[in-house]
């Protein structure tokens, strides 16, 4: 019995000298708290975005609205909110969180292009601010897309039939990315826009056989084959366009039959 006693003296004794030497964990200071904060807001709005390129747009914004709780000034976060916002055709909430975005961070060119790009599609009459937007993207010297967002101020600018200013931006994004295939649609879409049918007709069956079919290139096909009165395409590009993209913004169109609407 005095030998059970002694070892399980000895064995409490050694558990408390093992307890001694364990490191005493350390209160995480403010700096460290605000990294984890910002780690975590940068991963909650990437998730937002996997969801929203997916078209989950609920979990897009639970995500988003996450980021923000750990982060109330991460402006991506309010980017991709905008972003979420203008698929869904709330507009209002779109631009607030697109220029809450902008407050926090005035120079970021990812929301200034996605500004842009709202404003030029949603409110024409401040085209000019679009353009401000897309410029000032541009002029960032960090920025990785810039041809994109020439590309974009190209369609803009296109809406208003300005075919020079145009395809001025079109030819830009072409000499930064040589064969950027969404420059070459526009200039498609230029020459469609111009009235120069049989060109466009050459072009975009030439970009088709190059690059894999999208809702806007099938799109802009119809159009293109109906304008030129050739049916049997017209049929053609509809079916893969309401096949491949049923829940496209050009297949509603399509269904709606607003083939005329969209130049």
């Amino acid at each position: 019995m005095n030998r059970l006693i002694k070892t399980g003296i000895l064995g409490f004794l050694v558990w408390m000298a093992g307890c001694g030497q364990m490191p005493v964990q350390e209160k995480p200071t403010p700096e460290e708290l605000k990294q984890r904060a910002l780690q975590s807001a940068k991963i909650h709005t990437e998730l937002a975005g996997q969801y929203y390129h997916r078209g989950q747009y609920r979990v897009a914004i639970e995500e988003a609205e996450i980021a923000l709780r750990k982060k109330s000034d991460y402006a991506p976060a309010y980017n991709m909110l905008g972003l979420i916002y203008m698929d869904l055709q709330e507009d209002d909430r779109a631009e607030w969180n697109f220029e809450r975005g902008l407050g926090i961070a005035p120079n970021d060119p990812d929301i200034r292009n996605n500004f842009g790009w709202f404003l030029c599609q949603r409110k024409s009459e401040r085209m000019e601010q679009a353009i401000s937007h897309f410029m000032a993207a541009i002029r960032d010297p960090l920025y990785e897309t810039p041809e994109r967002t020439y590309t974009n101020a190209g369609l803009c600018v296109l809406k208003q039939n300005n075919f020079d200013q145009a395809q001025g931006y079109f030819q830009e994004a072409l000499v930064i990315r040589p064969g950027y295939p969404l420059a070459q649609l526009g200039l498609v879409e230029l020459d469609f826009s111009r009235g120069e049918i049989k060109k466009a007709w050459a072009a975009i069956n030439q970009y088709l056989q190059i690059n894999p079919p999208a809702a806007g290139s099938l799109w802009l096909a119809v159009r293109i084959a109906r304008a030129n009165g050739d049916a049997n395409a017209e049929t053609n590009y509809a079916f893969q366009l309401q096949k491949r993209f049923p829940d496209s913004r050009e297949a509603r169109e399509l269904r709606a039959g607003r083939l005329n609407h969209e130049k």
